[in-house]
């Protein structure tokens, strides 16, 4: 009896390469919608300004940000009280949803095997 395989690594890396820019973004806007509830309200200003900086194939890498000038001190900030939302507003659900998140850059990846 005799066995005889045939190593295709170098394809499959390429695929989940190909694909890997749209799984981060996915779960990128993933996190971004688990945030929302979560960011301290008063205006509307403040969540208004969430948004995803898309990963690309030239660069890994997909940011979940709020662009206001006071968004990282009110995400820092755990003595504030808020009537609405909380400190670490991103944290807290990158936390809460890591093996989510985890899930859903892994199937996105396996669709394209």
């Amino acid at each position: 009896m005799s066995v005889s395989m045939e190593w295709n690594g170098d394809i499959v890396s390429a695929m989940i390469q190909a694909n890997a820019p749209e799984a981060l973004n996915h779960a990128a806007e993933l996190l971004r919608g688990y945030s929302q509830p979560l960011v301290p309200m008063d205006t509307g200003i403040l969540r208004a300004t969430g948004q995803v900086t898309p990963a690309t194939p030239g660069n890994l890498e997909a940011h979940v940000s709020y662009d206001t000038p006071y968004a990282a001190r009110q995400h820092e900030e755990l003595d504030w009280r808020h009537d609405e939302g909380q400190a670490k507003y991103l944290e807290q659900p990158l936390a809460d949803h890591e093996a989510d998140l985890q899930q859903a850059i892994a199937s996105r990846l396996g669709r394209g095997l």
